[in-house]
């Protein structure tokens, strides 16, 4: 095995690692979990934006590895014969890292969705009267 592919494999577990670790709550479960977790049924309405973000910034810092190492894998490519076989299989790489954080940010878009129509739903909640006047 190549030093590129390699270290391309170490950075892409180490990447997974992180997302994991970002995730659970305790080591143990870093190394069971695979996704973000569910959200509380009934959370504090102010922790549920800072939980999203705080889920969207591990994924970002996730992403920015991912493409540092495919910067660095690129560069490698220039280095070889066969260029453009090799920037193929750098993008292929580059995807299959990158589609689980686009499916964790699917999931974490519509946690959000979902909290802010249920914020939507107590606000108009709020609006109406408590008592309609019975004809």
């Amino acid at each position: 095995m190549s030093p590129v592919r390699l270290s391309s494999l170490v950075i892409s577990l180490a990447a997974w690692g992180l997302v994991c670790s970002a995730f659970a709550q305790n080591p143990q479960e870093a190394a069971v979990q695979t996704g973000p977790p569910a959200l509380p049924a009934s959370p504090p309405s102010l922790d549920v934006p800072a939980e999203i973000a705080r889920q969207r910034q591990a994924v970002a810092a996730v992403r920015e590895a991912i493409l540092k190492s495919d910067e660095q894998r690129q560069a490698a490519c220039w280095q070889k014969f066969a260029v453009n076989a090799c920037l193929i299989e750098t993008r292929r790489i580059r995807r299959q890292a990158l589609d689980p954080l686009a499916q964790q940010d699917l999931v974490l878009n519509a946690q959000e969705r979902e909290w802010r129509s249920a914020q939507r739903e107590q606000r108009l909640l709020g609006k109406q009267p408590e008592t309609q006047a019975v004809p």
